[in-house]
């Protein structure tokens, strides 16, 4: 693919030089406000750093230039970023009348993407990624290859330490760049970097672009591995459903019109839920958009025009394939490339671009009939699978009807164990879902009336993961999760609907707690995540110890700060000496007691075992609690994930337990 661009590039479009290079000014506020860039100063910020660079060198992929991208992780946690593509330009700018190099890495929204001769499309939209990351970084260096010759230049929070300097010369025709960073200790909470979330993205994008190598190294773990698929798209649709029983080979769909190439891949499974993922320039657009819309009214039509035109619907039926009904057990991926990408929604990943939507739909239209005429088995496997899947959804209608006739006689339309909040702005309400009565007691009783609302469900839900929707509309905690939290489900599902801006899933700290939390959000991901998408999904984190010392009385949210304690408190009393120096182990009703030099450790068992003062100090307080925000930073890796967890295969589940084993506490 690389060669057959670079053939069809014109000269005009080679022309890469500090002429390409466009600034729009300033840099100072990065530092300031990071979150505004980089989305927090958490992890999820700290592995953004890595993607902006990368992203970078899949750009020049999309142009052509670079089939080959390397990330290293060292063992002081600077990252290294190497490239074979053209390689930054060192040229003086005209404008800045400085290297054009300088000005790519210090100034903010300063780049080749605003010059179409460069750059025909890219996901580095906006210019701001490389400066943002030196910005951020505590030192970073570029090496810049190009006409045979290595430049060089070194940052210091984003200010040069010196102008750019050649460093040597090369032999051979490979160009490119190599970058290497620091994170700011200064900036972020935590610099140390998780493979496995570096792998998610790579791996991702070496689907995308099958002729580009993607290799990650992890000095810290000796860890190395490469990931190339020279299937694109249809290796993609294959590892999503690896744990699924496909119905036929996937379907593969490419074509180019308006200068917007398509590339769509899509198989069905037996499953019962629906698994698309949309790019557009190599950016996930989780929350869909016209290129998805093109896709999924193509897809309709096409299957419905086939059915009736070779019998398998009668038109006296009273059976019509609607749009859900091709959703179950729908597994695609959908890329486009866009020239002029205009995003929108929560999270600004929505494709905008209204054209895109009629040349996705004649694409998959035209090339989808082919398809099927070429093969009728597989066209009649996938239209049994959806009639099926309007049965179910005609079942599914009756049992919200039903739940609609039931919420008409409740004047409140609530479910009888809800105990709500008495403001009513959506923004300034959470409600706790919470495992068990009598944790749902101590939370009802300790909470703020005012804002917190507390739902407490029994025992396990339904496994949404192998079930129809008719049967997960039966099960009743589903029926009073849907009821509590007002936004539908399915065709009713609206998420402006929420009553509440947070929905916190509250859980005991076992396995069986971890059990019920996990069922929670497979529902939540498979029939609301669009909650999820628009960050109203929180999980709490009750603590797993109380320690007490004389009057003084702290919690510990896990087992390292519960030995920071311990030895702040040890410290503060040596020199005293007395029987309690013996370590005694008192087992109580409610919880795991050990005594040691004056100390007690609690050990909490779960989440009935705290008195509601407890649970609203330590969990409910918004001030003192802690609380983690549920994303779909990776939504593949995510289904992945569910499917691993939930589904019906047995061995990759065993696979995934013996790989994470040493991250499990099963001492509770």
């Amino acid at each position: 693919m690389a060669k057959k661009k670079t053939e069809e590039i014109s000269k005009q479009n080679q022309e890469y030089t500090a002429k390409s290079i466009n600034v729009l000014k300033g840099l100072e506020a990065v530092r300031k406000r990071p979150a505004m860039y980089i989305g927090d100063v958490g992890s999820r910020g700290l592995h953004h750093l890595i993607n902006e660079v990368v992203d970078n060198s899949i750009d020049e992929a999309l142009a052509g230039y670079n089939d080959r991208v390397v990330v290293t992780i060292h063992k002081d946690q600077t990252v290294t970023v190497e490239d074979r593509g053209r390689g930054i330009p060192v040229d003086m700018h005209p404008v800045e009348k400085k290297s054009a190099l300088e000005v790519v890495m210090t100034v903010l929204h300063a780049g080749g993407k605003f010059d179409k001769n460069s750059y025909k499309v890219s996901g580095g939209l906006h210019g701001v990624g490389v400066s943002v990351v030196n910005a951020l970084s505590e030192w970073m260096s570029v090496e810049v290859k190009r006409e045979g010759k290595i430049y060089f230049q070194e940052y210091i929070r984003g200010i040069p330490k010196a102008s750019v300097k050649q460093k040597g010369t090369y032999k051979g025709e490979n160009t490119g760049t190599k970058i290497t960073f620091k994170p700011d200790r200064e900036i972020f909470k935590t610099i140390k970097f998780n493979f496995e979330t570096v792998a998610e993205r790579m791996r991702e994008l070496a689907y995308l672009n099958k002729d580009v190598t993607m290799i990650l190294r992890d000095e810290t773990a000796d860890e190395e591995e490469t990931f190339r698929f020279k299937g694109g798209l249809i290796d993609f649709v294959k590892y999503l459903d690896e744990q699924r029983n496909s119905l036929h080979k996937p379907v593969y769909i490419e074509g180019e019109k308006e200068n917007t190439p398509v590339e769509i891949c899509f198989e069905y499974s037996d499953s019962y839920n629906e698994n698309v993922h949309t790019y557009v320039n190599n950016i996930n657009t989780i929350e869909g958009g016209t290129h998805l819309v093109g896709f999924r009214t193509a897809l309709t039509r096409t299957f419905n025009n086939y059915a009736y035109k070779n019998g398998l619907i009668k038109e006296s039926s009273k059976i019509s394939l609607t749009g859900d009904d091709f959703k179950e057990g729908l597994t695609a991926v959908i890329s486009v490339k866009v020239m002029e990408p205009q995003f929108e929604g929560q999270t600004k990943t929505k494709l905008g671009n209204g054209e895109v939507k009629s040349i996705v739909e004649t694409i998959v239209g035209e090339k989808l009939s082919e398809y099927l005429e070429e093969n009728n088995s597989v066209a009649k496997k996938i239209i049994d699978k959806c009639v099926r899947a309007a049965e179910a959804r005609e079942a599914a209608r009756k049992a919200r009807e039903l739940i609609r006739r039931k919420n008409a006689l409740d004047t409140l339309h609530l479910p009888g164990k809800l105990a709500d909040c008495s403001i009513n702005d959506p923004e300034h309400c959470e409600i706790y879902i919470v495992e068990g009565d009598s944790a749902g007691g101590s939370a009802k009783q300790g909470r703020d009336r005012r804002f917190q609302a507390i739902l407490p469900i029994k025992g396990k839900i339904l496994n949404v993961e192998k079930a129809k929707i008719n049967k997960v509309l039966e099960n009743q905690e589903i029926q009073a999760i849907i009821s509590a939290v007002g936004s539908g489900i399915g065709e009713d599902f609206d998420p402006d609907k929420s009553r509440y801006g947070k929905i916190i899933l509250m859980t005991d700290a076992d396995v069986d707690g971890s059990h019920i939390r996990t069922l929670l959000l497979t529902f939540l991901y498979r029939h609301m995540k669009e909650l999820i998408a628009s960050g109203k999904v929180y999980i709490a984190q009750p603590p797993l110890y109380k320690i007490k010392k004389g009057k003084e009385e702290l919690y510990a949210f896990d087992d390292d700060e519960r030995e920071k304690i311990l030895k702040r408190m040890k410290a503060d009393g040596k020199g005293k000496k007395s029987k309690e120096d013996e370590i005694v182990e008192v087992e109580e009703e409610s919880e795991e007691t050990t005594q040691t030099k004056g100390i007690t450790i609690s050990r909490y068992k779960g989440l009935g075992e705290m008195n509601p003062e407890q649970l609203w100090s330590t969990t409910m307080n918004p001030e003192t609690r802690t609380i983690l925000q549920v994303n779909l930073e990776s939504a593949a890796a995510a289904d992945k994930i569910f499917e691993t967890l939930m589904g019906d295969a047995v061995e990759p589940r065993r696979d995934f337990i013996e790989k994470h084993a040493k991250y499990a506490n099963l001492d509770v």
